[in-house]
Protein backbone atom coordinates (compact mmCIF):
# COMPACT_ATOMS: atom_id res chain seq x y z
CA UNK A 1 0.00 0.00 0.00
CA UNK A 2 1.09 3.23 -0.10
CA UNK A 3 0.92 6.58 1.56
CA UNK A 4 -2.13 7.52 0.44
CA UNK A 5 -3.64 4.34 1.36
CA UNK A 6 -2.17 3.83 5.00
CA UNK A 7 -3.58 7.56 5.17
CA UNK A 8 -6.96 6.35 4.94
CA UNK A 9 -6.53 2.95 6.35
CA UNK A 10 -5.20 4.32 9.58
CA UNK A 11 -8.46 6.41 10.56
CA UNK A 12 -10.73 3.67 9.32
CA UNK A 13 -9.09 1.71 12.27
CA UNK A 14 -9.90 5.02 14.67
CA UNK A 15 -13.86 4.85 13.27
CA UNK A 16 -14.25 0.61 13.85
CA UNK A 17 -12.34 1.13 16.95
CA UNK A 18 -14.50 3.45 18.32
CA UNK A 19 -17.92 1.33 17.61
CA UNK A 20 -16.61 -0.53 20.61
CA UNK A 21 -16.74 2.34 22.69
CA UNK A 22 -20.27 3.39 21.29
CA UNK A 23 -22.07 0.37 21.22
CA UNK A 24 -21.01 -0.46 24.98
CA UNK A 25 -22.72 2.63 25.82
CA UNK A 26 -25.62 1.72 23.65
CA UNK A 27 -26.11 -1.31 25.57
CA UNK A 28 -26.87 0.01 28.50
CA UNK A 29 -30.32 1.12 27.42
CA UNK A 30 -31.33 -1.07 24.24
CA UNK A 31 -31.28 -4.74 23.51
CA UNK A 32 -28.21 -6.26 20.72
CA UNK A 33 -30.48 -6.63 17.62
CA UNK A 34 -32.20 -3.21 18.01
CA UNK A 35 -28.81 -1.72 18.59
CA UNK A 36 -27.53 -3.35 15.29
CA UNK A 37 -30.63 -2.21 13.62
CA UNK A 38 -30.54 1.46 14.37
CA UNK A 39 -26.19 1.22 13.46
CA UNK A 40 -27.23 0.17 9.82
CA UNK A 41 -30.73 2.02 9.67
CA UNK A 42 -29.54 5.06 9.93
CA UNK A 43 -26.36 4.96 8.27
CA UNK A 44 -28.52 4.08 5.15
CA UNK A 45 -30.23 7.12 5.78
CA UNK A 46 -27.40 9.03 6.10
CA UNK A 47 -25.24 7.44 3.26
CA UNK A 48 -28.41 7.99 1.01
CA UNK A 49 -28.76 12.00 2.15
CA UNK A 50 -25.07 12.90 1.05
CA UNK A 51 -25.59 10.41 -2.38
CA UNK A 52 -28.76 13.10 -3.13
CA UNK A 53 -26.64 16.10 -1.88
CA UNK A 54 -24.22 15.15 -4.22
CA UNK A 55 -26.12 14.69 -6.73
CA UNK A 56 -24.32 10.62 -6.93
CA UNK A 57 -27.23 8.12 -8.75
CA UNK A 58 -28.14 5.11 -6.41
CA UNK A 59 -27.45 2.57 -8.60
CA UNK A 60 -29.77 -0.19 -9.91
CA UNK A 61 -30.26 -3.25 -11.39
CA UNK A 62 -28.25 -6.50 -10.81
CA UNK A 63 -25.84 -4.59 -8.26
CA UNK A 64 -28.39 -5.12 -5.75
CA UNK A 65 -28.18 -8.87 -5.59
CA UNK A 66 -24.09 -7.68 -4.78
CA UNK A 67 -25.33 -5.41 -2.10
CA UNK A 68 -27.85 -8.28 -0.58
CA UNK A 69 -25.23 -10.35 -0.08
CA UNK A 70 -22.90 -7.90 1.26
CA UNK A 71 -26.05 -6.91 3.68
CA UNK A 72 -25.73 -10.52 5.08
CA UNK A 73 -22.07 -11.45 5.34
CA UNK A 74 -20.62 -8.90 5.72
CA UNK A 75 -22.82 -6.46 7.64
CA UNK A 76 -25.87 -8.66 9.54
CA UNK A 77 -24.24 -11.94 10.29
CA UNK A 78 -21.08 -10.39 11.84
CA UNK A 79 -21.98 -7.55 13.63
CA UNK A 80 -25.04 -10.12 15.56
CA UNK A 81 -22.48 -12.29 16.09
CA UNK A 82 -19.87 -10.37 17.63
CA UNK A 83 -22.62 -8.07 19.87
CA UNK A 84 -23.81 -11.85 21.00
CA UNK A 85 -20.46 -13.24 21.59
CA UNK A 86 -19.50 -10.24 23.87
CA UNK A 87 -22.12 -10.58 25.82
CA UNK A 88 -20.69 -14.18 26.90
CA UNK A 89 -16.83 -13.65 26.76
CA UNK A 90 -14.71 -11.19 27.93
CA UNK A 91 -14.05 -8.17 25.56
CA UNK A 92 -10.32 -8.99 25.83
CA UNK A 93 -10.92 -12.44 24.31
CA UNK A 94 -13.19 -10.80 21.88
CA UNK A 95 -10.67 -8.61 20.64
CA UNK A 96 -7.99 -11.03 20.02
CA UNK A 97 -10.30 -13.70 18.40
CA UNK A 98 -11.70 -10.71 16.20
CA UNK A 99 -8.02 -10.08 15.38
CA UNK A 100 -7.80 -13.78 13.36
CA UNK A 101 -9.85 -11.98 10.42
CA UNK A 102 -6.62 -11.14 8.62
CA UNK A 103 -5.53 -14.90 8.81
CA UNK A 104 -8.68 -16.00 7.20
CA UNK A 105 -8.47 -12.93 4.77
CA UNK A 106 -4.82 -14.50 3.48
CA UNK A 107 -6.41 -17.55 2.82
CA UNK A 108 -9.26 -16.76 1.58
CA UNK A 109 -7.53 -13.75 -1.09
CA UNK A 110 -5.18 -16.38 -2.00
CA UNK A 111 -7.66 -19.15 -2.78
CA UNK A 112 -10.38 -16.67 -4.90
CA UNK A 113 -8.20 -13.81 -6.65
CA UNK A 114 -5.18 -14.29 -9.11
CA UNK A 115 -3.30 -10.79 -7.43
CA UNK A 116 -3.83 -11.02 -4.09
CA UNK A 117 -1.54 -14.61 -3.54
CA UNK A 118 -0.29 -15.68 -0.25
CA UNK A 119 3.47 -14.81 0.19
CA UNK A 120 6.03 -15.60 3.23
CA UNK A 121 6.51 -12.15 4.30
CA UNK A 122 2.34 -11.48 4.44
CA UNK A 123 1.57 -14.64 6.25
CA UNK A 124 4.77 -14.13 8.46
CA UNK A 125 3.51 -10.34 8.55
CA UNK A 126 -0.15 -11.67 9.78
CA UNK A 127 1.13 -14.00 12.65
CA UNK A 128 3.24 -11.51 13.92
CA UNK A 129 0.56 -8.98 14.10
CA UNK A 130 -1.97 -11.59 15.92
CA UNK A 131 1.26 -12.04 18.36
CA UNK A 132 1.17 -8.30 19.12
CA UNK A 133 -2.48 -8.07 20.19
CA UNK A 134 -2.58 -11.14 21.93
CA UNK A 135 0.86 -9.24 23.90
CA UNK A 136 -0.59 -5.85 24.13
CA UNK A 137 -4.47 -7.13 25.40
CA UNK A 138 -2.74 -9.23 27.62
CA UNK A 139 -2.28 -13.14 27.49
CA UNK A 140 -4.08 -13.33 30.43
CA UNK A 141 -6.85 -12.76 28.42
CA UNK A 142 -6.85 -16.29 26.48
CA UNK A 143 -7.19 -18.00 30.23
CA UNK A 144 -10.62 -17.72 28.86
CA UNK A 145 -10.67 -19.70 25.94
CA UNK A 146 -12.29 -23.19 25.83
CA UNK A 147 -14.82 -21.74 28.79
CA UNK A 148 -17.63 -20.94 26.03
CA UNK A 149 -16.70 -22.10 23.07
CA UNK A 150 -20.13 -21.00 20.84
CA UNK A 151 -19.15 -17.34 22.12
CA UNK A 152 -15.46 -17.54 20.70
CA UNK A 153 -16.81 -19.67 17.63
CA UNK A 154 -19.41 -16.59 17.15
CA UNK A 155 -16.65 -14.07 17.23
CA UNK A 156 -14.43 -16.01 14.93
CA UNK A 157 -17.45 -16.91 12.48
CA UNK A 158 -17.60 -13.04 12.36
CA UNK A 159 -13.96 -12.65 11.28
CA UNK A 160 -14.69 -15.30 8.42
CA UNK A 161 -17.96 -13.82 7.64
CA UNK A 162 -15.39 -10.44 7.16
CA UNK A 163 -12.93 -12.03 5.29
CA UNK A 164 -15.14 -13.99 2.60
CA UNK A 165 -17.18 -10.25 2.40
CA UNK A 166 -14.46 -8.22 1.64
CA UNK A 167 -13.26 -10.81 -0.98
CA UNK A 168 -16.78 -11.37 -2.50
CA UNK A 169 -16.88 -7.46 -2.56
CA UNK A 170 -13.86 -6.98 -4.78
CA UNK A 171 -14.68 -9.63 -6.98
CA UNK A 172 -18.18 -8.61 -7.33
CA UNK A 173 -18.18 -5.31 -7.76
CA UNK A 174 -15.04 -4.46 -9.77
CA UNK A 175 -16.77 -4.53 -12.71
CA UNK A 176 -19.29 -2.00 -11.77
CA UNK A 177 -16.86 0.45 -11.16
CA UNK A 178 -19.32 2.31 -8.90
CA UNK A 179 -19.25 5.25 -6.46
CA UNK A 180 -17.60 4.42 -2.83
CA UNK A 181 -20.33 6.19 -1.13
CA UNK A 182 -22.73 4.22 -3.57
CA UNK A 183 -21.51 0.96 -2.33
CA UNK A 184 -21.46 1.71 1.06
CA UNK A 185 -25.07 2.74 0.87
CA UNK A 186 -25.77 -0.20 -0.88
CA UNK A 187 -24.23 -2.34 1.36
CA UNK A 188 -25.62 -1.14 4.84
CA UNK A 189 -29.02 -0.85 3.11
CA UNK A 190 -28.61 -4.58 2.41
CA UNK A 191 -27.90 -5.38 6.02
CA UNK A 192 -30.98 -3.39 6.85
CA UNK A 193 -33.42 -5.26 5.12
CA UNK A 194 -32.09 -8.60 7.15
CA UNK A 195 -31.86 -6.83 10.93
CA UNK A 196 -34.87 -4.33 10.33
CA UNK A 197 -37.93 -7.79 10.81
CA UNK A 198 -35.24 -9.48 13.04
CA UNK A 199 -35.31 -7.38 15.69
CA UNK A 200 -38.62 -6.26 15.50
CA UNK A 201 -39.84 -9.84 15.66
CA UNK A 202 -37.24 -10.57 18.92
CA UNK A 203 -37.36 -7.70 20.37
CA UNK A 204 -40.39 -5.89 20.01
CA UNK A 205 -38.57 -2.23 20.39
CA UNK A 206 -41.29 -0.01 20.49
CA UNK A 207 -42.06 -1.64 24.15
CA UNK A 208 -38.71 -0.60 25.38
CA UNK A 209 -38.13 2.61 27.51
CA UNK A 210 -37.36 5.88 25.84
CA UNK A 211 -33.12 5.08 26.08
CA UNK A 212 -31.37 8.35 27.47
CA UNK A 213 -29.70 11.42 25.55
CA UNK A 214 -26.19 9.45 26.50
CA UNK A 215 -27.18 6.32 24.63
CA UNK A 216 -28.99 8.10 21.49
CA UNK A 217 -25.65 10.28 21.23
CA UNK A 218 -23.79 6.55 20.79
CA UNK A 219 -26.25 5.21 18.74
CA UNK A 220 -25.69 8.30 16.13
CA UNK A 221 -21.81 7.71 16.63
CA UNK A 222 -21.90 3.90 15.83
CA UNK A 223 -23.94 4.77 13.26
CA UNK A 224 -22.70 8.14 11.39
CA UNK A 225 -18.89 7.69 12.71
CA UNK A 226 -18.37 3.80 12.76
CA UNK A 227 -20.43 3.03 10.02
CA UNK A 228 -21.50 5.41 7.16
CA UNK A 229 -18.18 7.34 7.04
CA UNK A 230 -16.07 4.08 7.58
CA UNK A 231 -17.53 2.39 4.99
CA UNK A 232 -16.67 5.09 2.29
CA UNK A 233 -13.34 4.54 3.60
CA UNK A 234 -13.55 1.19 3.06
CA UNK A 235 -15.09 0.79 -0.60
CA UNK A 236 -12.27 3.66 -1.44
CA UNK A 237 -9.78 1.38 -0.05
CA UNK A 238 -10.75 -1.60 -1.42
CA UNK A 239 -9.93 -1.36 -5.01
CA UNK A 240 -6.55 -0.01 -4.39
CA UNK A 241 -5.32 -1.96 -1.85
CA UNK A 242 -7.25 -6.08 -2.00
CA UNK A 243 -9.17 -7.56 0.21
CA UNK A 244 -6.34 -8.99 2.45
CA UNK A 245 -4.51 -5.48 3.04
CA UNK A 246 -7.45 -3.86 3.99
CA UNK A 247 -8.25 -6.65 6.65
CA UNK A 248 -5.10 -5.38 8.46
CA UNK A 249 -7.11 -3.05 9.79
CA UNK A 250 -8.37 -5.57 12.54
CA UNK A 251 -4.82 -5.45 14.28
CA UNK A 252 -4.99 -1.34 14.70
CA UNK A 253 -8.42 -1.62 16.02
CA UNK A 254 -7.14 -2.76 19.57
CA UNK A 255 -4.40 0.38 19.69
CA UNK A 256 -7.19 2.74 19.14
CA UNK A 257 -9.20 1.15 21.84
CA UNK A 258 -6.67 1.17 24.46
CA UNK A 259 -5.88 4.76 22.70
CA UNK A 260 -9.35 6.17 23.07
CA UNK A 261 -9.23 4.35 27.06
CA UNK A 262 -6.41 6.40 27.69
CA UNK A 263 -7.78 9.71 26.15
CA UNK A 264 -11.27 9.93 27.16
CA UNK A 265 -11.21 7.09 30.24
CA UNK A 266 -8.08 8.27 31.70
CA UNK A 267 -6.24 4.82 31.53
CA UNK A 268 -3.12 4.04 31.35
CA UNK A 269 -0.91 2.76 29.18
CA UNK A 270 0.99 -0.32 30.57
CA UNK A 271 4.32 -1.55 29.55
CA UNK A 272 2.55 -4.47 27.51
CA UNK A 273 0.91 -2.12 25.38
CA UNK A 274 3.83 -0.71 24.19
CA UNK A 275 5.23 -3.88 23.58
CA UNK A 276 2.12 -5.06 21.60
CA UNK A 277 1.79 -2.22 19.35
CA UNK A 278 5.48 -2.08 18.52
CA UNK A 279 4.52 -5.84 17.31
CA UNK A 280 2.17 -5.03 15.51
CA UNK A 281 4.32 -2.48 13.75
CA UNK A 282 6.87 -5.28 12.70
CA UNK A 283 3.80 -6.79 11.54
CA UNK A 284 2.48 -4.44 9.44
CA UNK A 285 6.13 -3.93 7.97
CA UNK A 286 6.83 -7.30 7.26
CA UNK A 287 3.25 -7.06 5.39
CA UNK A 288 3.94 -4.02 3.72
CA UNK A 289 7.63 -5.32 2.88
CA UNK A 290 9.45 -2.14 2.16
CA UNK A 291 11.31 -1.28 5.27
CA UNK A 292 12.65 -4.54 5.41
CA UNK A 293 13.53 -4.00 1.55
CA UNK A 294 14.90 -0.57 2.35
CA UNK A 295 16.84 -2.02 5.22
CA UNK A 296 18.73 -5.30 2.95
CA UNK A 297 19.55 -2.55 0.56
CA UNK A 298 21.33 -0.51 3.22
CA UNK A 299 22.90 -3.29 4.89
CA UNK A 300 23.42 -5.38 1.57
Amino acid sequence: MGASQWAILLPLSVLWGGSFYFIAVALTALPPLTVVTLRVGLATLALLGVLMAMGIKIPMGPVWRVYLVLGFINIAAPFSLIVWGQTHIASGLASILNTATPLFGVVIAHLFTSDEKMTPGRLAGVVIGFTGVVAMVGPEALAGIGTDVLAQLAVLGAGICYALGTVYARLRLKPYSINPIASAAGQVAGGTVFMLPLALVVEQPWTLAMPSLGAWGAVLGLALASTALAYIFYFTLLEDTGAANILLVTFLIPVTSILLGVGLLNEVLLAKHFIGMAIIGLGLAAIDGRPYAALRRRTG
